[in-house]
């Protein structure tokens, strides 16, 4: 069974960076796309990126394009988060995630197969 576990959450001044990670385990990923979404206090949780294992084909929100990037590690087994040019409404708890569904499906956030725990980022302004 594929279990997920993230690291990396903090604290952050707005026009920072910071990367989070993501241990995956328990499985094969070729089949797999993983992603990350985030859940902000009192909003609903929104996809952020996502990567197709086999291929390295990248999808990611238009709200963080340009500043977020998504990569994985097929030796290490993890998935990374690289987040620059901080701001404050990036404040959110952040999920990885593990889904078999082509991305434009898995985006959607609905019945996704693995998610980890959640790690807090907070950017301050």
């Amino acid at each position: 069974q594929v279990q997920l576990v993230e690291s990396g959450g903090g604290l952050v001044q707005a026009g920072g960076s910071l990367r989070l990670s993501c241990a995956a385990s328990g499985g094969t990923f070729s089949s797999y796309a993983m992603g990350w979404f985030r859940q902000a206090p009192g909003k609903e949780r929104e996809f952020v990126a996502a990567i197709r294992w086999s291929t390295g084909y990248t999808v990611s929100a238009d709200s963080v394009t340009g500043r977020f990037i998504i990569s994985r590690d097929t030796a290490k087994n993890t998935v990374s988060l690289q987040m620059s040019s901080l701001k404050p409404e990036d404040t959110a708890v952040y999920y990885c995630a593990a889904d078999r569904r082509p991305i434009a499906e898995f985006k959607w956030g609905g019945n996704v197969e693995v998610w980890g725990q959640g790690t807090l980022v907070t950017v301050s302004s």
